[in-house]
């Protein structure tokens, strides 16, 4: 089972902010006192984050007095700019992809090169809306389902759990199952072998497909069946955690600040992006749905739903939703928030965790 330590703070409008993975400004050392290998040159006019509406505008210091023959600049190890002399090179964060970016420098000496990085951080400018809800309803839930995936199918529910295991002990059971909403109960249920865990799952052009844990592979079903059509690897030895679909592709995280664009004939990978805020890289992205073009998601070990934009990773909104646990019966077992399905009809969302015995209908208020 997940575990982890939280990554937000106590409160939604201070939720993401803090230190990220390079949350310290880093210094150079004094060049009286550089270790063996240690680069003769550092950079000067680089502070730790930027956002959309800046630009790095920066050149090196040369403390060794080098004869610089010509500098190459790169960025994620994709050139940027060449000069032969020590000017200030301007470069545009827009086309890169917000997190952390590598710039590197590669300074020609005498036949001689030498090169030395820094690493920044690169987020949106705007930070993400607070947004409000109401209540509208709630409904039964089976309290032992360890829900991993939520999602809209007709009038019913489709729902992925997991075999999580609770402080009890007790060990839940992979499944798919088509729930209805109002009353909770699987009208179609599929269990899993006890070596799965089942993880997000989404519904594309007929067929549903399934996460797991840490077996390196997707199921993929019929949807009026539920029977297993195929298995599909991931592009690469990874976890899986949620996964939603824009109607064409599939969107899947893997407990990281990556959310994939995946082809769904093959799960090849397609694109990818990286979740941020104003202030910090977000990870642990989880259970996703898909709603009028944006990205709602759970965050592990969070009461918190995000709104993201898939074609950048920004969180454009956020929801503070850990009144809802409290109105959950509370027991041994209780885990967290996870499960968004979108209610098309309605405009509504139904939201439910880990082991909970309730199903919340909201309305997102502006």
């Amino acid at each position: 089972m997940k575990t982890s330590t939280s990554l937000f703070l106590l409160t939604v409008a201070s939720l993401f902010i803090g230190c990220g993975e390079n949350g310290k400004k880093s210094t150079s050392p004094s060049p009286d006192n550089l270790p063996k290998n240690t680069p003769s040159f550092s950079f000067e006019g680089i502070k730790q984050d930027y956002t959309t509406n800046e630009e790095l505008s920066f050149q090196i210091t040369n403390t060794s007095n080098l004869k610089i023959d010509s500098i190459l600049y790169y960025i994620n190890d994709n050139p940027i700019a060449k000069v032969t002399e020590n000017n200030k090179v301007t470069y545009r964060l827009s086309g890169e992809k917000f997190g952390k970016q590598i710039i590197k420098a590669v300074v020609f000496d005498a036949g001689k090169s030498e090169e030395n990085t820094v690493n920044i951080d690169y987020l949106p400018s705007d930070p993400p809306r607070i947004l409000k809800y109401r209540i509208v309803n709630s409904y039964p839930h089976d309290i032992k389902a360890f829900t991993q995936g939520l999602e809209f199918f007709g009038d019913n529910l489709m729902e992925s759990t997991g075999n999580g295991v609770g402080l009890s002990g007790n060990k839940g059971k992979s499944s798919i199952r088509i729930v209805n909403p109002t009353t909770g109960q699987p009208i179609k249920k599929i269990e899993l072998a006890d070596s799965i865990f089942g993880e997000g799952a989404t519904i594309l052009n007929g067929k549903l497909y399934q996460l797991t844990y840490k077996s390196n592979l997707a199921y993929v079903y019929d949807m009026a069946t539920l029977k297993t059509i195929k298995t599909l690897p991931y592009f690469k030895n990874m976890e899986g955690w949620g996964l939603t679909s824009d109607g064409k592709n599939l969107y899947m995280s893997d407990g990281s600040e990556n959310i994939y664009l995946l082809n769904p004939n093959d799960f090849s990978k397609i694109d990818y992006i990286r979740v941020a805020t104003n202030e910090k890289i977000v990870n642990q992205i989880n259970e996703m749905e898909w709603v009028k073009g944006k990205i709602y998601a759970n965050f592990f070990m969070e009461d918190v739903m995000g709104i993201i934009d898939p074609k950048t990773g920004a969180i454009e909104g956020l929801v503070d939703l850990s009144k809802l646990r409290e109105n959950v019966t509370q027991h041994v077992d209780l885990d967290v928030l996870n499960g968004i399905a979108y209610n098309k009809k309605s405009n509504t969302f139904f939201l439910t965790g880990k082991n909970w015995d309730k199903i919340f209908e909201i309305q997102l208020l502006d």
